[in-house]
């Protein structure tokens, strides 16, 4: 297969992107900074078998053609006809301009995007700390050996790592946190994690955000799951209850509660009363029913009690402190 021209391989993205666009309901914005071209062509393949493609380009081109894509026929061109049996408003798309800023990957698909987020997370790789760049997450070194000699005590001692001497090389005493997350690692820690032959870092391809029904959503949303939706509505739905039953203002789901508590103050009244009705019974009833285990220990414990002798009165002498042997 002949090899195409670079103009022709433009021609071919724009017309793929623009059907792209028109076809599907769904896109996401992928960030691929330090992603190799291998992961990608591999991203791309896994993502074909779902339903779903990947379109990366120039932002400048791609904005091109989504203009393209929004004018509105002209009834003074020679397209007008052709334009407007095909041309149809799409305020989505605007949003779709937007975020066409920096190093933005476009993924777009019909399905389901838990599914697209499980592919980007299998393609990782480990990398190097590099100079001048911003660090993911946090990089910790763990205390114990490091292999290196004691000629190498400045590298830890330009980070304010305290080191020991043990059996000829370098021991890092506590561990240590050498880059936090969105710093800019500089020289130091670079060569140092180099020298410890540690690749801190994981790089793949990552969510900004993503546009489904024609809005924008923060790529947070991917990771709620259906437990994360159901505690939530139920915290929402026990705060709702707590504030009916507070002021009297009556919901259903207050209405239970409301209930068993008129059914509490009812019976309360009528044990002290001494009146009686059949669903008093069978609380009274259970309510009988329910120490037998208490009651079967009670012997067990009985049996601890010691018997405590009863104490026997003495006559005491008082010695005749009253006169009581004075003779009269």
């Amino acid at each position: 297969m002949p090899k195409r021209s670079k103009k022709e391989m433009k021609s071919a993205r724009w017309s793929e992107f623009q059907v792209a666009c028109c076809t599907y309901t769904k896109c996401l914005f992928v960030e691929v900074d330090n992603v190799t071209s291998k992961q990608i062509c591999v991203m791309r393949k896994q993502l074909r078998a779902i339903g779903g493609k990947m379109i990366m380009g120039k932002n400048t081109h791609l904005k091109a053609a989504i203009a393209d894509l929004m004018l509105e026929p002209d009834v003074r061109k020679a397209d007008y006809e052709e334009r407007k049996a095909t041309w149809k408003s799409r305020p989505h798309l605007g949003i779709v301009r937007d975020q066409l800023l920096g190093n933005t990957g476009l993924i777009f698909t019909n399905g389901d995007l838990s599914a697209i987020q499980d592919i980007l997370d299998t393609q990782k790789r480990a990398a190097p700390a590099k100079i001048g760049a911003l660090a993911p997450l946090d990089v910790v070194v763990p205390a114990g050996a490091t292999g290196m000699d004691p000629k190498q005590t400045q590298f830890f001692q330009a980070l304010n790592i305290a080191t020991k001497i043990v059996r000829a090389q370098i021991e890092i005493v506590n561990p240590v946190t050498v880059i936090v997350e969105g710093d800019k690692i500089n020289a130091s820690q670079a060569a140092l994690l180099d020298r410890l032959k540690i690749c801190p870092f994981e790089y793949k391809m990552t969510i900004k955000s993503f546009l489904e029904n024609g809005k924008l959503f923060n790529a947070r949303v991917l990771k709620i799951t259906p437990a994360d939706i159901l505690s939530a509505f139920t915290a929402s739905a026990n705060n709702l209850t707590a504030i009916s039953l507070s002021t009297g203002y009556m919901i259903e789901s207050a209405a239970p509660h409301l209930l068993i508590n008129a059914f509490k103050n009812l019976s309360g009244a009528a044990i002290a009363g001494g009146y009686t009705f059949p669903a008093l019974e069978a609380l009274q009833k259970a309510a009988k029913n329910a120490p037998a285990a208490g009651a079967a220990e009670a012997p067990a414990a009985a049996k601890k009690v010691e018997e405590v002798p009863e104490e026997v009165e003495e006559d005491v002498d008082m010695g005749g402190m009253f006169g009581d042997d004075d003779d009269y």
